[in-house]
């Protein structure tokens, strides 16, 4: 066969022309995804060159958030804006799944009641309507359905014009940005004075809103915007009628249609909606039956005649209830998907939180070692290959076998693995007491001169390829002769290899779950492949993080030989941690182990992950869930 330094160099030029070739497939996909599947306007908006993401459901902006996997830089190169640093996920999980986190499950909502069985399936909990205070006067017309969607827009603004000549306010509802700028123009053109709520325009929402209610006063509203805030009317606006509620289109959900028609007849107040549709509106023109296109062009319907029959309005319902169960069945199986993920996101958070927290942590270390060495013996095992054996646990965890190459060949696996496992402890052993001993009589020279000043100290450990700035506790480890910085750097290591390994994980799942979809044209259940696939993916990335683990535990030694190189480790501002979580940056250390690798090593740096999270206003809503302003409640020293 081929010589081992050959077969090592070959496969690592293998490696490398992979990584560069899965990257472009990966670049390109996210092109494609950018061009065929996402809308201006309706999945995001392009405001002061800078794209960002809309929630289709509520129609705000999601402030802050960015799709992950190059897929936003797509987006950017698409409108030709700046194209911003890339985003790696480190974490991910569903609602579903972290709802089920919590012992108890309870919500309160005014359109839960057509979302029951879904509430049921996944958290087993029951829908119960409670009665409304005051009876319901508000006028609940059926649906007028067009041919066109020109001829709905211009019905729309017509009877807009009639109610503000009435005196009564008006509340527009559109499904997305692009509608209700174009309504916005068209009512410039009539001469009306009127609002618009969208995501581009939100700052002033709770303003408009309270305004909403005034005689004559026209407000155009997408999906979500404006709700969760009462609109008060005034006496004479009660007089003519209440609040007009016009829906431009029938949403997917019919609970968004309930919560806009549930603007106006609150507390017994009087009021009425009426919703506008077209058969080229796309919930007609996927779902819709082709009965009703039918019945109009038998009718012979001119442009601009109207059809409005309850019959209609159950057909359009009953397209919604389509809708409804097909996202429902979108969820669930997203939900199958991820309860996959689920099973490897448990073991992996259970060894970050031994890790993290020091519980366990020498059982998993010496777990970690034995199931390397396991590994190692069975890869090679049956081959004759002993010298690749021994040169690879020299190379993966710097120590020689101790078991012959007749012995090898011979005796059964466990007890081969055993031996190993042995030595390795021995090995391991020595290390520890060396660093421990090394660097005791640094320690103890910085502790008698500067314990005062200093109560953390940062201490360089390198493997040979990085080098970790390991922090630790100067007076524990005086008291400990060393031992409490081996403990740092073991615990530094094991939180370090992980977070990389899990994050390559998602972004191998996530091809994963891509991938497997074609399946289905085999006759296959993708769900199945991806179990067995994930499982296997999983497996392999233990087995890569349990050796580079024990690998970079083994290889470590210390650069430092004199007190004067010992810094102090950076005070971090006390917080009141009540409020907040622990975050993998928030650790010492951890932000950068790699810091000073590279202009030891020469190696490129990896281009780090970009950390994006929502800076708090002094007036948005104070992210604890008080409900007051963030200047009142927890920003009230800032």
């Amino acid at each position: 066969g081929m010589p081992y330094e050959k077969l090592i160099e070959e496969k690592d030029r293998l490696m490398q022309e992979y990584a560069v070739k899965s990257e472009r497939i990966h670049t390109i996909n996210q092109l494609l995804k950018a061009y065929t599947m996402f809308e201006k306007d309706v999945e995001y908006v392009v405001i002061d060159n800078k794209v960002k993401i809309v929630d289709e459901q509520t129609g705000r902006i999601m402030e802050g958030r960015r799709y992950s996997d190059g897929l936003h830089q797509a987006i950017e190169a698409k409108e030709r804006v700046k194209v911003e640093a890339a985003t790696q996920t480190f974490a991910t999980i569903t609602l579903q799944n972290y709802f089920r986190m919590y012992h108890k499950l309870a919500g309160m909502t005014g359109t839960a009641e057509t979302e029951a069985g879904e509430f049921w399936d996944i958290y087993k909990l029951e829908v119960v309507v409670i009665p409304t205070n005051r009876p319901i006067v508000r006028d609940d017309r059926e649906d007028l359905v067009y041919k066109t969607k020109r001829e709905k827009y211009s019905a729309v603004i017509d009877e807009i014009v009639e109610l503000n000549k009435q005196g009564r306010p008006t509340l527009v509802g559109t499904t997305s940005v692009e509608i209700s700028e174009l309504l916005s123009r068209m009512l410039k053109i009539r001469g009306i004075n009127h609002n618009v709520l969208n995501a581009k325009l939100h700052a002033r929402e709770a303003e408009i809103v309270a305004e909403a209610g005034h005689s004559g006063a026209v407000t155009i509203a997408t999906n979500m915007a404006g709700r969760g805030t009462d609109i008060k009317l005034s006496p004479e606006v009660i007089k003519a009628g209440g609040l007009a509620i016009i829906g431009t289109e029938r949403h997917d959900s019919r609970r968004v249609d309930r919560q806009l028609r549930g603007r106006a007849g609150r507390q017994g107040d009087p009021g009425s909606s009426q919703f506008y549709v077209s058969l080229e509106d796309d919930l007609m023109r996927l779902f819709g039956s082709d009965r009703i296109s039918g019945v109009m062009d038998r009718l012979g319907l001119k442009e601009g005649e109207v059809i409005q029959h309850s019959m209609i309005s159950k057909s359009i319902e009953r397209a919604q209830r389509k809708v409804e169960e097909n996202n429902f069945g979108i969820r669930k199986r997203l939900l199958e998907y991820d309860d996959v993920m689920n099973s490897q996101r448990e073991v992996i958070y259970k060894r970050r939180k031994h890790a993290l927290f020091g519980e366990r942590l020498e059982v998993d270390l010496l777990n970690m070692m034995y199931d390397s060495v396991e590994d190692l013996v069975n890869e090679y095992y049956g081959a004759d290959q002993f010298e690749n054996f021994n040169m690879e646990l020299l190379r993966l965890l710097s120590i020689e076998s101790p078991v012959a190459e007749e012995e090898f060949k011979q005796l059964p696996v466990s007890e081969i693995t055993e031996r190993i496992y042995e030595k390795m402890i021995e090995s391991f052993k020595r290390k520890v007491e060396f660093i421990s001993k090394q660097t005791f009589p640094v320690i103890k020279d910085v502790y008698e001169t500067k314990s005062k000043i200093y109560k953390n100290i940062v201490i360089p450990i390198s493997d040979g390829k990085r080098v970790f700035q390991i922090v630790c506790n100067l007076e524990k480890a005086y008291l400990n002769r060393g031992k409490e910085l081996v403990r740092s750097y073991q615990k530094q290591v094991v939180l370090h290899t992980i977070d990389e390994a899990w994050k390559e994980q998602l972004r191998e799942m996530d091809d994963l779950k891509q991938s497997v979809q074609s399946a289905s044209y085999e006759q296959k259940d993708p769900l199945l492949i991806y179990k067995l696939e994930s499982f296997n993916l999983f497996k392999i990335m233990l087995n890569r993080v349990n050796k580079d683990v024990v690998g970079t535990l083994m290889k470590g030694h210390i650069p430092i030989q004199s007190p004067d190189q010992v810094r102090q480790a950076d005070e971090r501002k006390r917080t009141d941690m009540s409020r907040y979580r622990t975050q993998k940056s928030d650790l010492p250390g951890v932000d950068n182990p790699m810091e000073g690798a590279h202009a030891n090593t020469g190696e490129r740096a990896k281009p780090q992950p970009v950390r994006v999270e929502k800076k708090v206003g002094r007036n948005d809503p104070c992210p604890c869930g008080s409900g007051k302003k963030y200047k009142h409640c927890h920003g009230r020293g800032a």
